[in-house]
């Protein structure tokens, strides 16, 4: 379909200015009318209906949840901006470290999915990113870091830090088993002892 760029932008939810950069960057097909001042907008064959792009927000617990919906809009802002159609907006809450994240796993899994959009790298994963990254190219589908760390040593600090938070909660959950477990057979001895 054809449109003017001010009927495309409140299609796509962003300013009349955006449009226009997506214009002189060439990332939608346009053209000009027959008297040369209106320039129409084809969303048939253009970049922006080619790369769907999927949002990743996470926190490490529920104490940070209203932080979900600022990351989300920070990036949802930022995917319009380059002119990306967001087709997936996912938040999670969970560690950084845990491996077995149900909504990411599920991400990771969409071939249908071309670009993924988080902030920084560790909302992401705290480890092994470039195995990700690697896995995903081979599918032809990226990753797209907005905020990267400008220190590599705060980015090792970060991960320093996540691995130790991750042994102590691991260690703690330890003890809290290992006290129901006690507790358990305690109360197991006592039944023994009525019968």
């Amino acid at each position: 379909m054809r449109y003017k760029i001010s009927e495309y932008a409140k299609i796509k939810k962003v300013q009349y200015r955006t449009v226009w950069n997506w214009v002189k960057a060439g990332k939608v097909k346009s053209e000009r009318t027959e008297t040369g001042g209106v320039i129409i907008v084809d969303d048939g064959d253009g970049v922006m209906s080619k790369t769907l792009v999927a949002i990743y927000c996470r926190v490490s617990s529920s104490e940070n949840k209203s932080n979900l919906d600022s990351q989300a809009d920070r990036l949802i802002s930022y995917a319009n901006a380059r002119g990306y159609q967001v087709a997936k907006v996912i938040k999670e809450v969970g560690s950084g470290v845990n491996d077995n994240r149900p909504k990411l796993v599920a991400l990771l899994k969409d071939p249908s999915l071309n670009l993924i959009i988080v902030e920084h790298k560790d909302r992401l994963t705290r480890f092994g990113f470039n195995y990700l990254e690697t896995l995903l190219d081979m599918q032809n589908r990226k990753i797209e870091v907005v905020n990267q760390v400008d220190s590599p040593r705060d980015d090792l600090m970060a991960d320093f830090t996540a691995i130790i938070t991750s042994f102590c909660a691991r260690l703690y959950g330890l003890r809290c088993t290992k006290r129901k477990t006690k507790q358990l057979i305690k109360s197991l001895e006592q039944d023994q002892t009525h019968v």
